[in-house]
């Protein structure tokens, strides 16, 4: 006899269970830090591939994750398996950058964006769900560096916040097919420096950041792209900081600018907990993506 599935219901995707942080800059450093399924940091892992900052991340295949870009100014990337191990370096494809940021869309492929050449630029490189990046798509939208990037709805993405000269609250939704949306007015706190994850299978969260100083307030995503105005901060204020999901439905803040290694939780319901004591190495301008 078949189960009785009651009308309207809906089944959690799968992926997002455990977490890895990676890269970032006291010195230059590639070494990792894996978030387990009930969120508790682990220990350095020794680093692969280039050591640089100013880096981004994202999921991609459904449990896998991809670091790409950062300082040098590269576009190397290192693939990270379901097992949450990283993978020696892949030559570059698309414009070597930094301070870009990158997230999930399509259920399973993903997309890096904006950045620093030197000037900010606005261009786009899509994942493929094997972990294949793709040549340059011409930008759309406020070009910029120091943003922000998470998913939403459960196949779209938003990129947010950030500088070219002067800071920002503008926002560029990504719609299931990897197409970046003309700039939607900001909302909340212009800053730089933004750490951004999904929480709750549908929704997502940009916090942190910078706007002449380090801060801690965050901003909402609803499941279909709506940010909302600011929440006032919980933890150590701080910017250039990271952020994944970790068990399906929650999220993770970590490390920052200073540098410093603690972390903030994030209930599936989008509430961030206090600072929990950092493990691993202390370093900001890193990137952190989910796996498995």
């Amino acid at each position: 006899m078949f189960p009785i599935i009651p009308a309207n219901s809906v089944t959690a995707p799968s992926g997002n269970d455990e977490g890895i942080f990676g890269y970032g800059q006291g010195s230059k450093v590639s070494m990792t830090n894996l978030v387990s399924d009930a969120g508790v940091v682990a220990t350095d892992v020794t680093g692969v591939g280039t050591a640089r900052s100013h880096i981004a991340a994202c999921e991609y295949g459904g449990d896998k994750g991809i670091f790409g870009y950062g300082s040098g100014v590269t576009a190397v990337t290192n693939l990270v398996s379901n097992a949450g191990v990283v993978s020696s370096d892949v030559t570059g494809v698309g414009t070597a950058r930094e301070g870009l940021a990158a997230c999930e869309y399509g259920g399973d492929k993903g997309i890096f964006g904006y950045g620093y050449i030197p000037g900010s630029v606005s261009m786009t490189n899509l994942v493929s769900n094997a972990g294949v990046v793709a040549s340059d798509v011409t930008g759309v939208g406020t070009a910029r560096y120091g943003v922000g990037a998470c998913e939403y709805g459960g196949d779209k993405g938003i990129f947010g916040y950030g500088t070219n000269g002067g800071i920002t609250a503008v926002t560029n939704l990504i719609s299931n097919a990897g197409v970046v949306s003309s700039d939607v007015v900001g909302v909340g706190t212009a800053r730089e420096g933004v750490g951004a994850c999904g929480y709750g299978y549908d929704k997502g969260i940009f916090g942190f950041g910078h706007d002449g100083s380090g801060t801690d307030e965050t901003n909402l995503v609803s499941n279909t792209g709506v940010v909302a105005s600011d929440v006032t901060g919980v933890g150590t204020a701080r910017y250039w900081i990271a952020a994944c999901e970790y068990g399906g439905d929650k999220g993770i803040f970590g490390f920052g600018g200073g540098p410093v290694s603690m972390t903030n939780l994030i209930s599936n319901a989008g509430v961030v907990s206090s600072d929990v004591a950092g493990v691993g190495t202390a370093r900001g301008y890193l990137a952190a993506c989910s796996f498995n």
